[in-house]
C-alpha cells in the first residue's frame, strides 16, 4: 500500500502558544522568531488549501483546486470543474446535452466522466462504461457544444446521470 504524503498535512495542535504573546516584548529577539514562526504557519495553510482538490461539484463553473502544468507557458493552469445534469440515457443511439461553454474557446480537458443510476433497480454505472459485450458500451465525449453519450442498446432506465467536465481555459 502506497504511503500517505503528508506534506500539505496540518498539525491539529496548537501551533504557536499564544498566552506567550502576553510576555514578549515587542522589540526582542524571542518576539521576531514568534513572528517568523507565524508567518510560516500561515503559509503552511494557505498552500495546503491551495493545493487541496475542492470537493464541491457544482453545474456553475468552479475552480477544483487542480493544477496542470502547461507545456507552451511553462507555469502551471488551474483546472475548471462543472457538472452537467444529463437527464436519462438514450436507447441505442447518441444523445447530446449542452455543456454551456464557450464553443470559440480553446478548452484543454483534464477529466470527462460521470455516473448513470437506474433508481428504480438501483443499478450503477461509471461513464464511459467499457465492457467486453459490445452493445453494452457506454461511450462519453465532449465536443465544442455538447456532452454526447452513445449507447449501444436501451438505457433509458438510467435515469439520474451527471457528468463531470474538468478543464483548463
Amino acid at each position: 500500500m502506497a504511503e500517505l504524503d503528508s506534506s500539505t498535512l496540518l498539525s491539529l495542535s496548537n501551533v504557536l502558544d499564544i498566552s506567550q504573546l502576553d510576555n514578549l516584548d515587542v522589540n526582542s529577539q524571542e518576539f521576531k522568531t514568534y513572528l517568523t514562526s507565524l508567518s510560516e504557519n500561515v503559509n503552511d495553510i494557505l498552500k495546503a488549501i491551495n493545493e487541496k482538490d475542492v470537493g464541491i461539484y457544482s453545474p456553475d463553473e468552479m475552480l477544483s483546486g487542480k493544477s496542470y502544468y502547461n507545456e507552451d507557458s511553462q507555469e502551471q493552469d488551474s483546472v475548471y470543474r462543472k457538472i452537467i445534469i444529463f437527464g436519462a440515457l438514450p436507447d441505442t443511439a447518441t444523445k447530446q446535452v449542452v455543456h454551456g461553454l464557450d464553443s470559440t474557446w480553446s478548452y484543454k480537458f483534464t477529466r470527462i466522466y460521470g455516473t448513470a443510476s437506474d433508481t428504480t433497480n438501483k443499478v450503477y454505472l461509471p461513464l464511459p462504461y467499457a465492457t467486453s459485450t459490445a452493445a453494452d458500451i457506454i461511450e462519453l465525449s465532449v465536443d465544442a457544444t455538447n456532452i454526447n453519450i452513445t449507447t449501444g442498446k436501451d438505457r433509458t432506465s438510467f435515469d439520474v446521470v451527471k457528468v463531470v467536465i474538468e478543464y483548463i481555459e
